[in-house]
């Protein structure tokens, strides 16, 4: 059987681990972090996601700044929030939870947040310092999966790896990520001919296409490691990855759980981007004085 690759024993590592970075960097800035999280309207899982968020930011010494919005609220009265915490000195995060009200448009709210507050790591400036190796913020789940398979022990360089989804919040700078670890990457999405194929000959598997046990347990390469980022909640209620977790635990070396996996580890690397802003920003202002 696989070595379960557990996040969230790793994501308390590294919350510990944070924790004693925010005290220093508090101690020497004279103010802790700050991440500002903007919620529009009362969906129920967004509400939750928001509330850990703010937990998380809390127990490792981050201030969080939250805004809420009705949902009927209007695209000019989310930019004047957004314009808000990009003008805040004490903001060195920014998050907008999705997913929006309908009536909204997210790309241009998504674009309107500075790329050096950009903490999710989805504006286009930061795709592009990602894409050719400069240091920026980067979507926190992919940094999460290559968090966990270093956790593992997971020889990356010179490794085959292949990444089951093209999404620009996982798949693609999941590959990234990969690529400048030395890995050879292919990305693999509903187009590829023979996915069992590409996924046989794989040491590394990243599953991110959102198809519950898309991936077969026999399409894995013995010994090969497999991350699960998918989360599908079946119509008997259970969770399950897109990787068929039983069948592949037969055969990889080492495999993440759902839930209990990569999900963890998102939230502890948004509060890592966090304090990382907040570091770029000191180095700024000792560099301009």
């Amino acid at each position: 059987m696989a070595q379960v690759i557990d996040g969230k024993e790793r994501a308390k590592q590294l919350r510990k681990e944070l924790k004693g970075r925010v005290s220093e960097f508090t101690e020497q800035a004279g103010h802790p972090p700050g991440l500002g999280v903007l919620l529009v309207g009362g969906d129920p899982a967004s509400a939750v996601y928001v509330r850990n968020k703010e937990r998380a930011c809390e127990k490792v010494g981050i201030r969080s700044f939250h805004h809420q919005l009705p949902d009927d609220a209007t695209q000019e009265q989310v930019e004047e929030v957004i314009d808000q915490l990009n003008a805040d000195p004490h903001v060195h995060g920014i998050l907008l939870q999705l997913p929006l009200p309908a009536h909204l448009d997210a790309e241009p709210l998504l674009l309107r947040i500075l790329p050096e507050k950009d903490a999710d790591g989805f504006h286009p400036v930061n795709v592009g310092h990602l894409a050719v190796g400069q240091p920026t913020f980067v979507p926190c789940t992919p940094l999460g999966c290559i968090d966990l398979l270093r956790s593992a022990g997971v020889e990356m360089t010179g490794a085959e790896a292949v990444v089951v989804g093209r999404s620009n919040i996982v798949g693609k700078p999941a590959a990234q990520l990969l690529l400048a670890e030395g890995a050879t990457v292919t990305i693999c999405h509903s187009r590829t001919k023979d996915l069992a194929a590409h996924v046989g000959r794989a040491d590394i598997v990243v599953a991110a296409v959102g198809v519950p046990e898309m991936i077969q347990g026999e399409w894995i390469k013995e010994g090969a490691a497999v991350i699960d980022v998918g989360i599908n909640r079946l119509d008997d209620g259970r969770l399950v990855g897109d990787v068929d977790y039983e069948s592949a635990s037969n055969r990889a070396a080492c495999i993440t759980p759902v839930p209990g996996g990569v999900g963890p580890m998102t939230v502890a690397k948004l509060l890592e981007n966090t304090l990382e802003g907040a570091i770029r920003h000191e180095e700024s202002k000792r560099k301009t004085v």
